[in-house]
């Protein structure tokens, strides 16, 4: 996520949708799908086996929304992927829940990888995880945005440092409080 003309050239476009120009999304989306399709990669890859959504169908969902936001004030490409994984979270939850609801089962089951830092060693139901992120949020919102970008995302420290504005060292910290606070809200709610 350097300063490269390509990223310029995204927060112009970025500027210009939020200025009511939606012709400009048109020009924006190859500039960003090789990017949005490795975040949904990620994403889909601690989703339990079988998933219905394709890496594809989730880009051009978040995509869809993303662009739709006539109230967004973008600053910056780093900004656009940061409310990029937010919306994959969205839609990732949504999915689980129209699942659970046809279903009644125990909830869709996610694994967190090593490139999430290892949260736990067994899946996750998925509706809880964001239950817990939610109140995680309640407490400190960005421990909350440095687990979606990590585990949503699939973004290393350096990549969260850079979209939050605030360095290794605090990502770092804030991701070992967020897995600690996890862990402990979602076994308590398997007991």
């Amino acid at each position: 996520m350097t300063g490269t003309p390509d990223t310029h050239r995204v927060t112009r476009l970025l500027g210009e949708i939020a200025s009511g120009h939606q012709e400009a999304a048109e020009l924006l989306a190859p500039l960003v799908y090789g990017e949005l399709h490795i975040l949904a990669e990620a994403a889909l890859r601690r989703e339990h086996e079988g998933h219905t959504l394709q890496p594809t169908e989730l880009v051009h969902e978040a995509f869809i929304r993303l662009v739709g936001q006539t109230r967004m004030d973008w600053q910056n490409r780093s900004h656009f992927y940061g409310i990029a994984t937010q919306a994959i979270r969205r839609i990732l939850i949504d999915h689980a829940r129209r699942r659970k609801s046809l279903k009644r089962d125990h909830g869709v089951r996610v694994t967190l990888d090593d490139s999430a830092g290892q949260l736990a060693p067994r899946g996750l139901d998925l509706l809880a995880l964001d239950d817990a992120l939610e109140r995680l949020e309640a407490m400190d919102p960005r421990q909350a945005r440095v687990v979606e970008l990590r585990f949503f995302g699939g973004l290393e420290v350096p990549e969260v440092a850079e979209a939050l504005g605030v360095s290794t060292a605090t990502v770092k910290r804030d991701w070992a409080f967020a897995r600690a606070f996890l862990l402990t809200a979602l076994s308590e709610e398997q007991q």
